[in-house]
C-alpha cells in the first residue's frame, strides 16, 4: 500500500500563488508517475497534471499551461503543483495520484490508471 497526504491548500486571492505538495510513504519502491487531479463543486474530477518517474515529461491541462507547474524530489518520495497566476476557476479540491509502471518516461492522464489516491488539500481563488 501507499499512502499519499497532500498540504498547501488554502485561500488566496485571485493572481496570487500557492505551492501544493504531495508525500508518498508505504510501499514507495518502483517507478511510478505522479499526476495531479481537481474537483470543483458539482463537477467531475479532472486530469491537472502530471510529471514521469524520470521527471524528465510532463503533461497539462490546456487551461492550466504556462501557469502550473509540476515536479518531483524522487529522494523525498514528494511531487509539487506550484501555482501562479491562480484564478477564481482553479477553485477546487486538489488531489494527488500515483500510478505504477514500467517505463520511467512514460506519463499518465486518465484517472482510471492511478493506483493510489490522495484525500485532498482544497484551494480557494477569490475574486
Amino acid at each position: 500500500q501507499v499512502q499519499l497526504v497532500e498540504s498547501g491548500g488554502g485561500l488566496v486571492q485571485a493572481g496570487g500563488s500557492l505551492r501544493l505538495s504531495c508525500a508518498a510513504s508505504g510501499r514507495t519502491f518502483g517507478t511510478y508517475v505522479m499526476g495531479w487531479f481537481r474537483q470543483a463543486p458539482g463537477k467531475e474530477r479532472d486530469f491537472v497534471a502530471a510529471i514521469s518517474w524520470s521527471g524528465g515529461n510532463t503533461y497539462y491541462v490546456d487551461s492550466v499551461k504556462g501557469r502550473f507547474t509540476i515536479s518531483r524530489n524522487n529522494g523525498k518520495n514528494t511531487v509539487y503543483l506550484h501555482m501562479n497566476s491562480l484564478k477564481p476557476e482553479d477553485t477546487a479540491v486538489y488531489y494527488c495520484a500515483a500510478d505504477f509502471v514500467d517505463n520511467p518516461r512514460v506519463v499518465t492522464t486518465l484517472g482510471s490508471e492511478y493506483d493510489y489516491w490522495g484525500q485532498g488539500t482544497q484551494v480557494t481563488v477569490s475574486s
